[in-house]
């Protein structure tokens, strides 16, 4: 089992599954319920799009790639200067303190969601839209597609990725698949880095939900 990163959903169901979009659209709801009562405008998936062409070559991963990605991020918040070295085998990154310290302050859309299911949406917010016994969420937490890009911009430089006006070319975007080829120190991190980057990408620029499954 593991993550899959997935953008344009909606409209890929409509086609392929119409039973499936009609789950879809009212999981999407609930979502956006929750939405309105946090002050925030609801989410509009798209029904059609273009194609969505991804520069990240895996877009599904072990959900230990994420706890990675995590780790680093959490540092790299904490001490801008911070470079991130592999965890060492046989250690948990998911327990390290400092991961621990940062996703308990509930203020981050990356540490705080789910592993393995759940949406974020191309709306801008700073507080995290929790579920309660009478909001169900899917994954139970509720992200910004912006806010998670910035965190992913603020992890860059501790994993070696250079952007250029938080922009990522497609030349770094080559070279970064390229170091996860051939399984290059850090190359757990960086598979989960590019494949959200790029979700969140997609996602502003189309419009259209990040959803984990």
């Amino acid at each position: 089992m593991g993550l899959a990163i997935s953008v344009g959903v909606m409209a890929e169901v409509l086609q392929e599954d119409p039973e499936g979009a009609v789950a879809l659209a009212a999981s999407i709801e609930q979502a956006n319920a929750a939405l309105r009562l946090a002050g925030l405008p609801p989410h509009e998936e798209p029904a059609r799009l273009p194609e969505l062409k991804s520069r990240a070559a895996i877009e599904s991963f072990p959900y230990s790639f994420l706890h990675h990605l995590r780790r680093a991020y959490a540092y790299a918040r904490q001490d801008g200067q911070w470079r991130a070295t592999p965890v060492p085998e046989g250690e948990d990154p998911s327990d390290d303190p400092v991961l621990e310290a940062e996703a308990d302050m509930l203020s981050s859309h990356l540490l705080c969601h789910s592993d393995c299911e759940g949406y974020y949406f191309p709306i801008v917010f700073d507080d995290i839209v929790f579920a309660d016994e009478t909001m169900p969420i899917l994954g139970g937490m509720l992200g910004s597609s912006y806010r998670l890009r910035e965190e992913l911009v603020v992890a860059a430089p501790a994993l070696g990725i250079f952007l250029l006006n938080e922009q990522l070319s497609d030349d770094e975007a080559e070279r970064i698949n390229a170091r996860i080829d051939i399984e290059a120190p850090l190359h757990r991190e960086l598979v989960a880095w590019l494949a959200i980057f790029e979700a969140c990408r997609l996602s502003i620029e189309h419009k259209t939900a990040i959803m984990f499954n």
